[in-house]
């Protein structure tokens, strides 16, 4: 285990059901330092060898969270989703301790709110945004995205076969599909920002933003 950082970047994941255990365990393939925290026994062996640390306690209780070294950590991520009892008391235990960002998962809008309410800072919903974002690639040629609150979106696209060979400066996609391609990817090489004289290449990928209706329409050109 690596020694505690002093910059305060450290994360705070508690709760180690699916979609915490997954969290904890992408911010340590990230080089995070991590403290993953469930009340749960069984959770806490099974995530031991996985995790950089990994501890059992009630983090409904102020005193044992202050007593692990929350207040050494930068930001927490409440991932209970069983208990809404649980997971409002947990938020305010890190919101007494003084936790510069507190994120928390929302079973259900009551659930957002109630949080926001007592002090977290970022509410979020892994169920709901999953779906809708698989729901996107289901449904359109889209390789893949991020779609943002304003319906703006970035996203990666093959190029449309009927637009192999031409460049952007003769296609202008802004103008005539609303879009903007900010990035080409030719087979075998890496990703390179566009430019006018960038060449829409057959089989390549396309780093491209713009409203997800338009990003759709463009990336489903035949």
């Amino acid at each position: 285990m690596s020694a505690r950082r002093s910059d305060g970047s450290g994360i705070v994941v508690i709760g180690l059901g699916r979609f915490g255990c997954h969290l904890a365990g992408a911010l340590t393939r990230m080089d995070r330092e991590v403290l993953a925290i469930d009340r749960d026994a069984d959770q806490v062996q099974r995530f031991s060898t996985q995790l950089g640390r990994v501890v059992q306690a009630d983090a409904t209780e102020e005193g044992a969270l202050r007593q692990l070294g929350v207040t050494g950590f930068g930001r927490a991520v409440v991932a209970i989703g069983a208990s809404v009892e649980a997971s409002v008391l947990t938020v305010l235990a890190l919101v007494e301790l003084g936790l510069p960002q507190i994120w928390a998962r929302a079973t259900s809008q009551k659930h957002a709110k109630i949080l926001s309410s007592v002090g977290a800072h970022h509410v979020i919903f892994p169920e709901a945004e999953t779906g809708d974002r698989v729901a996107h690639l289901i449904v359109s040629r889209l390789l893949d995205f991020i779609e943002f609150d304003d319906e703006f979106a970035i996203a990666t696209v093959r190029v449309p076969q009927s637009l192999v060979g031409r460049t952007l400066l003769d296609l202008r996609p802004d103008e005539r599909y609303g879009v903007r391609v900010i990035g080409a990817k030719v087979p075998g090489e890496r990703f390179r920002y566009a430019s006018d004289d960038t060449e829409l290449p057959q089989g390549g990928v396309l780093v491209v933003e713009g409203g997800i209706e338009q990003v759709q329409r463009f990336a489903g050109r035949n």
